[in-house]
């Protein structure tokens, strides 16, 4: 729970001087080797306290860096979003640290779930927001009979509450750009419909489009692989993406080909 006011300038200098610390380690990052590169001016308790004081948050990281997006900030600003895997295989399995679908690897590893909102205007990238993957639901699957975990939000369901938050924060910026992760047709929905914004997403290929609205009344959805790509067709064409597009069930092993999709 949250204990401590975050607004003093000391915070501000131990979370920029523990941040430096995190970067430039290369060995074990502990309270006490941060008070000794200090050279004590800075108690390892002191750093303690304050590492235990509060559970930093999105909306802390969005307070510190919002001077200096509304410096940089433009109206064709991009929005990327990615997660991440800290990996954690000897770390005792909690909410936090528990098992994530690895989509390089192809398989499930131990590790702490971070996706990562940043935004970037030109040659300058600023981190706005994150949030932390927590399995806090344990159940048991029928089939292996193994107790298994799950989160109360998926990721799709967090990134969209991210992005709404970024809109009601009046960040400026014109596209969303993410991965096949986060293609789901919710999203795109929400964020070309709910937010009006332009998105570039990578597309598994055995997502499947209905080319009109007569097409998808008639179950005639056809394989984005199989398309006619054209230059003038895209411009052409408009996307419903909460009625018309729909995902076909097929193992990820085989979900090779990706091409990116921009809606005009």
């Amino acid at each position: 729970m949250l204990r401590k006011s975050y607004n003093t300038r000391m915070d501000k200098k131990l979370l920029e001087l523990y941040s430096d610390y995190i970067i430039s380690s290369f060995g074990q990052i502990t309270a006490t080797g941060l008070s000794r590169v200090l050279e004590g001016s800075i108690s390892h308790d002191k750093i303690t306290r304050f590492l235990s004081a509060k559970d930093l948050e999105s909306r802390e990281l969005w307070k510190l860096v919002k001077p200096v997006v509304r410096e940089y900030e433009q109206e064709d600003g991009v929005l990327i979003v990615d997660d991440t895997i800290e990996k954690k295989p000897h770390t005792q399995e909690n909410e936090l640290v528990c098992w994530h679908h690895d989509h390089q690897e192809n398989r499930s590893v131990k590790g702490i779930n971070i996706i990562n909102y940043v935004y970037s205007v030109e040659d300058i990238s600023l981190p706005i927001g994150f949030d932390v993957v927590k399995k806090s639901i344990k159940f048991c699957e029928v089939k292996t009979k193994k107790e298994k975990r799950k989160a109360t939000a998926t990721k799709n369901e967090l990134t969209r509450n991210q992005l709404k938050i970024c809109s009601q924060n009046q960040l400026k910026y014109r596209y969303v750009l993410a991965d096949s992760w986060f293609s789901s047709k919710e999203n795109m929905a929400f964020i070309c419909q709910d937010l009006d914004k332009h998105l570039i997403m990578a597309l598994k290929s055995n997502r499947t489009v209905a080319l009109s609205e007569e097409n998808k009344k008639q179950g005639c959805f056809t394989r984005i692989d199989e398309l006619n790509w054209s230059e003038d067709g895209l411009k052409d064409w408009t996307f419903l993406f909460s009625s018309i597009v729909k995902s076909l069930k097929t193992k990820m092993a085989v979900l090779v080909f990706c091409i990116w999709l921009v809606v005009i």
